[in-house]
């Protein structure tokens, strides 16, 4: 075929490929790629000097003949040709043309047998007995790692890209690269941490949540899981017992096992971390006080105050991880465990990188001064501290406001997904798909937090639910995984919302609920009789309605005769919302003004006894009220 006969589509990719260079090297471009057109060339051509391809003295193509051959403009291989003799990859002789430089150091392999190869194959090695058993190792999360091309990604923790303070880090990062302050952090100065980072993290960052450190007392590290591997080596010896939460994070339990302890499970309930007899003879305590990971429960006044005092009392060390303190908007949070009363035992572990991106890995634990000695030699002996150069931009970004206003951004942002999640649940997941917890383990979170935990009819298996999700594009998270004791919940999931856009969240629930129906068997009520809409008007006119939402708050609702309705929920009932209702059939059919989203529903009504039951359409169980008993001045 021709060259004018060949496809455009052929001929555009033609274009952009070069001509083999003494048969050794092709370069191709992509004008779609991330990278710009002149990296793309500066790359292909250092990889094909550092590789020996192209060996020093080889003369190269003409920035015309390149630029033709690969369908852009000469300027741009111009450019990158400068750039590569700026920095003596290649050199330029006047009327000779551009060569690779004599200095550029290629590596040619010595002939010989090569290990391995690019597919991965090669020698076997016999490792049996020789590495740690991979039971004590958690398995890698089953979410997808494409999560963010899901249309409902109910996952709590994972980045959302849409939060991240672009302009404002890159100003930090300005700040820190102009040549003074590159002098100063980039400085011989051992493993000290950058002083900037350190002074805000002690006036801004745990001043706001109570504490009062001094300078040795603060230790800036790449993570909170580092934190806890430090602190396992330094303080626990091969047998020592170490309590955990139950439910708890398998990465925490991980590392505590693997550095020779008995890992003790607490059980958490609404208030926490349970303080028991239980705890009586353990050497260190691993509690997230804020927002317990995973439930999302805040460690209670009395169970804090509990702590410490055993703590006291035993000489052992509290490690309080507070990754997520600044979540707390439906009330207002608790110092930290540190600056109480016996805070000298607790260990304060956070991290920087929450609101920010997971590419900037940095953290800090605040302890004794002599602790954190320790610390900073076992970390300088493992990895060194963490970027320099992150930890300047992270200190300027302090300094100038932008971690603050990140956090109430995104604390803003999470507390309307949070709300809109708690509505959706309320109005498609009622009491009889989404019953309460048990008290051994928390409910949704009523203070803030980003995830809530759904109890699904006992038939439901999460796991089973998730695939099944999955599939029609809704990613939940079965939170079995959680437990480590024998008895894991089959039908509990966690659904977050640090990943999902809010306008995402009610079409998300409605499917989660729909599926939850599809998969359930028993929801249909096979006793009572369905009262007639003449019967309805009688028994409901003039009630008031006691009932709980599936967020465990109370409420109550005013029917009135005259088909208005009042409802007041939250424990303060500072939730207020009215309404009308009207009878169409043998249907009750209400609408508030913003609760349901102020759309009108109907139910069938069956009564047993003082308590109500709504059905919905094909006769399942949607919910249930009971009947306040008149009082004095009712009547």
């Amino acid at each position: 075929m021709a060259r004018s006969e060949q496809p455009a589509q052929k001929r555009g990719l033609a274009r952009r490929r070069s001509r083999a260079i003494g048969s050794e090297l092709l370069l191709a471009v992509d004008p779609n790629g991330s990278l710009s057109l002149q990296n793309q060339i500066r790359r292909q051509i250092i990889t094909a000097i550092s590789s020996g391809v192209l060996p020093p003295d080889y003369r190269m193509p003409s920035t015309r003949s390149l630029a033709e051959e690969l369908g852009i403009a000469r300027n741009t291989v111009a450019l990158a040709y400068e750039d590569l003799i700026a920095d003596g990859h290649l050199s330029s002789r006047e009327r000779s043309g551009v060569f690779v430089s004599t200095q550029a150091r290629g590596r040619k392999l010595e002939a010989g047998r090569v290990v391995g190869n690019r597919d991965g194959a090669g020698e076997t090695v016999n490792l049996a007995g020789r590495l740690v058993p991979s039971a004590c190792i958690p398995s890698v999360s089953r979410i997808p790692p494409d999560w963010h091309r899901y249309p409902f990604p109910f996952l709590d923790g994972r980045f959302d890209r849409t939060l991240f303070p672009i302009a404002q880090w890159r100003e930090a990062n300005r700040l820190a690269l102009s040549i003074a302050e590159v002098s100063d952090w980039s400085s011989d100065a051992g493993d000290a941490d950058d002083p900037l980072l350190v002074e805000q993290i002690r006036t801004k960052v745990l001043a706001a949540r109570g504490v009062l450190a001094a300078r040795n007392e603060v230790l800036v590290l790449g993570s909170d899981q580092q934190a806890l591997h430090i602190l396992a080596m330094l303080l626990l010896r091969p047998g020592a017992r170490a309590a955990v939460e139950e439910p708890g994070l398998a990465e925490t339990r991980a590392l505590l096992g693997l550095a020779g302890a008995t890992v003790v499970l607490q059980p958490v309930d609404d208030e926490g971390m349970v303080v028991d007899e239980r705890l009586a003879d353990v050497d260190l305590i691993y509690v997230t006080a804020s927002r317990q990971r995973p439930t999302g429960v805040t460690l209670s006044r009395a169970r804090r105050a509990a702590l410490l005092e055993l703590a006291q009392q035993q000489g052992m060390f509290i490690v309080e991880d507070d990754f997520d303190h600044e979540s707390t908007f439906l009330a207002r949070p608790l110092a930290a465990m540190r600056s109480m009363k016996g805070g000298g035992q607790v260990i304060y572990v956070s991290s920087l990188a929450r609101g920010l991106a997971p590419g900037v890995r940095l953290a800090f634990m605040c302890g004794p001064a002599e602790l954190i000695a320790e610390a900073r030699r076992l970390r300088d002996l493992a990895t060194h501290r963490p970027s320099p150069l992150n930890q300047r931009a992270a200190g300027h970004f302090l300094a100038l406001g932008h971690f603050e206003a990140m956090n109430n951004r995104v604390v803003g942002v999470v507390q309307e997904r949070l709300l809109a999640l708690r509505d959706a649940l309320n109005h498609y997941l009622p009491q009889s798909i989404a019953a309460p917890l048990s008290s051994s383990v928390a409910i949704s979170p009523v203070e803030g937090g980003s995830a809530v935990w759904v109890r699904g009819p006992a038939t439901l298996d999460a796991r089973s639910l998730a695939v099944e999700l999955e599939r029609r594009g809704v990613l939940i998270e079965p939170v079995s995984d959680y437990f480590a004791g024998p008895e894991k919940p089959h039908n509990l999931f966690r659904l977050g919302v640090t990943s999902i856009p809010v306008d995402k969240i009610r079409a998300g629930v409605q499917l989660i609920a729909a599926v939850i129906r599809e998969m359930t068997i028993g929801n249909i009520r096979e006793t009572g009789t369905l009262l007639s809409g003449p019967e309805i008007r009688s028994r409901l006119a003039g009630t008031t309605l006691l009932y709980r939402t599936v967020y465990g708050e109370p409420c109550t609702i005013l029917v009135g005769a005259d088909g208005t309705l009042e409802g007041r929920a939250g424990s303060a009932g500072d939730d207020v919302d009215k309404g009308r209702w009207w009878i169409e059939g043998n249907s009750w059919v209400r609408q508030w003004t913003s609760w349901a989203y102020g759309e009108a529903s109907g139910f069938g009504i069956v009564f047993e006894g003082n308590s109500l039951f709504w059905l919905d359409a094909e006769g399942r169980f949607v919910d249930s009220a009971v009947i306040a008993m008149p009082t004095v001045t009712d009547r």
